[in-house]
């Protein structure tokens, strides 16, 4: 029998990482949400009473930068003396944006290998590779440990928005460890919660009980509810259970760290269960395959799951800059699949058009900003960018792709 334990972790809302994630991608959806076609390369750093935007626009888009950002660490947070030393009302936000480098423009307006088709003609924004993956361990297709850890980041974040726990302060780390045997999920190992708070509790000040009294209110405000719809629940009797174990967590947000966008990576995508490509998400506009591909791979392999072809899948996208087509395809099964990788890279290849303006038109990318109120990807810039059933995100959508892969791979096997 193979026995091991694997652990994911997610952050809340107010990790000084996550903010510049959100405010990068709160700058990408104003920009969309006037102009669509915007190129955008946003990247936030935020410290001690600072916020600074950098990077590379290309848009006739006309947003008030200052109002936005402030707008979104207010939204997070961290407004008024609660604040410490980051309040969206006084900080300083300093915007740095250049425009698109016209090298770059150029191999993305006219793919070097187009042949007149119009979704030939968008290149790849960079070179590199992107990684999606899926499993059959929870409903949303995702490993169970970062389920879990983002249930409880978001519930985390809920009990301090509505003032359940009201002494919660915006910053927070969630970390969970499960039990697999034979590949799976049986038990929950270790829950692990750090999460910033007041310096006192309803007056009371002590060390050692204000921890007590925060472990007892987050298993009963945060565990329970978060796994309450589960068939494999942590117990208090039996799960290991750690709250804010260096003592206390007063001082956080950017007052106790920098925070810089794309720092969260593994955060965003399958908690290290699976292999990662190295490019960040937010901050980029579709063009940007670190972005539009790695969303892609996820569809693919969501959808190659959910028709039962495999109980977990990884799939490998490479582009070139400039270039449309990927350079490679690759599906890997993990003895798992119905059938063989070799067949099921070449299903890809078939009944998947991965060209960057096909991922780009198929999911609606430059557009849904506009459609949803002038917000979209901000929502995704916290909590994950996969496996999200609290949000409509078209690359999660694979019920009709699945039952047409179903379709297809039956026709062959009858052939």
């Amino acid at each position: 029998m193979s026995r091991y334990v694997f652990t994911s972790e997610s952050v809340t809302e107010g990790h000084p990482d996550k903010i510049c994630d959100q405010v990068s991608d709160a700058v990408l959806d104003a920009l969309l949400a006037q102009d669509p076609a915007s190129r955008v390369a946003c990247e936030t750093v935020v410290n001690t009473g600072l916020c600074l935007i950098t990077g590379e626009v290309t848009t006739t888009a006309r947003v008030d930068f200052n109002t936005l950002v402030r707008g979104v660490i207010n939204q997070i947070g961290y407004a008024g003396a609660r604040a410490g030393g980051f309040d969206a009302h006084s900080c300083a936000v300093l915007v740095a944006l250049d425009q698109q480098s016209p090298d770059i423009a150029q191999g993305v307006n006219e793919a070097d290998d187009h042949d007149g088709d119009p979704l030939d003609l968008v290149g790849a924004g960079d070179q590199g590779i992107m990684f999606g993956y899926a499993c059959n361990e929870t409903p949303e297709l995702m490993p169970l440990p970062i389920s879990l850890a983002h249930r409880l980041a978001r519930r985390l974040a809920e009990v301090r928005h509505n003032g359940s726990l009201s002494y919660l302060l915006p910053d927070g780390k969630t970390q969970v460890s499960v039990v697999y045997e034979n590949e799976v999920p049986v038990s929950i190992d270790t829950i692990l919660i750090s999460t910033q708070h007041t310096a006192e509790i309803d007056g009371v000040s002590d060390e050692k009980a204000i921890r007590e009294r925060i472990a007892a209110d987050l298993w009963s405000h945060v565990v329970e509810p978060s796994t309450a719809d589960l068939a494999l629940k942590p117990s208090q009797a039996e799960t290991r259970f750690l709250v804010n174990p260096t003592g206390k967590f007063v001082v956080g947000g950017p007052q106790g760290d920098a925070g810089l966008t794309g720092r969260k990576i593994i955060v965003d995508t399958y908690g290290g269960y699976a292999r990662h490509g190295g490019g960040a998400f937010s901050g980029k506009d579709p063009t940007k395959v670190d972005r539009s591909a790695a969303y892609a791979a996820r569809y693919v392999a969501k959808a190659l799951v959910a028709a039962g072809l495999a109980r977990k899948c990884e799939v490998q996208l490479s582009y070139a800059i400039g270039v449309a087509k990927p350079v490679s395809i690759l599906v890997e099964s993990f003895g798992t699949g119905a059938i063989s990788n070799d067949d099921l890279t070449t299903l890809v290849q078939e009944q998947f058009d991965l060209r960057p303006g096909a991922i780009i038109a198929t999911f609606g990318l430059r557009e849904l900003p506009q459609q949803r109120g002038g917000r979209f990807y901000q929502d995704v810039a916290a909590y994950g960018h996969f496996g999200r059933s609290d949000l409509d995100l078209p690359w999660e959508n694979v019920n009709a792709i699945a039952a047409s892969l179903k379709q297809v791979t039956a026709a062959q096997v009858k052939t």
